[in-house]
């Protein structure tokens, strides 16, 4: 059997997806910006898109600019907010995704921002009262906040964080490419500038994604060549991608209660099963149903660095992925679980399970087998 437990990572394109998209790839042919027959097909397909995502997170089809994933999604928001508008002070934590944490180093490089480090807890939670006490003393501020983390799951509470940088003004980035699909978005009641989504983690296709941007927020473009996007984003667009990344967000809230209690299912057995049958493992991170993604689970083992559980469960047919990396010859800790304050021995034996909706029980089952094997091995019973 192999079992794919690397959602977090990237999810499988959903058959259904892939059939909307097959006519873009095989038989509509052009660009999207000819003004020609095959070209407004095209520009219809995408405008059509435009507006089935924008009616599903409630907000305007113009506040939609299409990219070619989360990471540049992040990079056009936090660049050109900080270069065009001339904001002196950013407000993030360390256990960001590096699409947001390095912009935002080399921008401070350059010395356009000071970088005011939020406080977290071992969990991951940030500090809300340290938030406030930067926002009330830098103004105009950029505060860039992932919705939920993609390494331990922990969840931001995003309405009240957004409440915040309403009051005191600041501008409000949070990267939610781990919860797009996963969670409801009201785009209109929540004051957020910016959030980021890659269609390739929640059954979409890779390479596709985009960034809203709230209606009256002005930045400029990070690609210049062309006016695609309304401006925002020179480049032919991805015709294929957009479409395909549309009937994904649309089958995701069709069936948003369902997959939700389908992921919660998995995670809850597969955190209790691993208590059950594996003395003294841990977990990275909030694990509570509403404090943390459904579709994460980080787990300490017990043992050694020579464990190498990863390469174990690769080699068994599992895929997953850990807080730590061999690299010419040199372990990695990841840097979340470092700068939540994991000893170095717990992180190098940290694995990420994550979750999608086509996995099953008795794949799980096999995995808590393998990790049974794969431990008593290595600790000689």
């Amino acid at each position: 059997m192999k079992v794919y437990l690397d959602n977090a990572a990237s999810t499988p394109l959903a058959p259904s997806v892939l059939q909307e998209m097959i006519p873009y790839l095989t038989e509509i042919q052009g660009n999207p910006s000819s003004v020609h027959f095959h070209g407004r097909q095209l520009r219809s397909a995408v405008e059509t898109a435009r507006k089935q995502i924008a009616s599903l997170l409630n907000c305007s089809p113009a506040e939609i600019v299409f990219t070619s994933g989360g990471t540049e999604a992040d990079n056009l928001a936090l660049r050109s907010a900080v270069e065009s508008l001339k904001i002196q002070h950013v407000v993030t934590t360390k256990i960001e995704h590096h699409a947001v944490e390095y912009p935002l180093i080399e921008l401070e490089k350059r010395g356009l921002v000071t970088i005011h480090w939020l406080e977290t807890d071992v969990k991951g939670n940030v500090n809300l009262q340290h938030l406030e006490e930067i926002l009330a003393a830098h103004s105009p501020a950029l505060v860039s906040l992932m919705h939920g983390n993609n390494e331990i799951g922990t969840l931001l509470p995003l309405t009240q964080v957004a409440m915040l940088c309403e009051k005191y003004q600041a501008l409000f980035h949070s990267d939610t490419v781990q919860t797009m699909g996963h969670l409801a978005y009201d785009l209109a009641s929540v004051p957020v500038h910016f959030i980021t989504a890659a269609a390739h983690k929640f059954n979409g296709p890779k390479g596709v994604g985009f960034l809203y941007i709230r209606q009256g927020t002005m930045i400029p473009p990070m690609i210049l060549g062309g006016g695609q996007e309304r401006n925002m984003r020179a480049g032919t667009e991805n015709v294929p991608g957009i479409v395909g990344m549309a009937a994904a967000l649309k089958d995701c809230y069709a069936r948003l209660e369902e997959k939700h209690a389908h992921l919660i299912k998995l995670k809850h057995y597969f955190k209790t099963q691993l208590i059950e049958r594996i003395p003294g493992v841990t977990f990275n991170g909030e694990i509570e149903e509403d404090k943390s993604l459904p579709t994460v689970l980080n787990v300490c083992f017990p043992g050694t660095e020579d464990l190498m559980l990863l390469f174990n469960l690769d080699i068994s047919g599992i895929s997953a992925s850990g807080g730590s990396a061999c690299t010419s010859g040199s372990v990695h800790t990841s840097h979340v679980l470092h700068h939540i304050g994991l000893p170095g021995e717990k992180a190098v034996n940290s694995v990420r399970f994550s979750f999608g909706y086509q996995n099953t029980i008795e794949e799980l089952d096999f995995v808590l087998n393998k990790l049974e094997e794969i431990l008593k091995v290595k600790a000689g019973v």
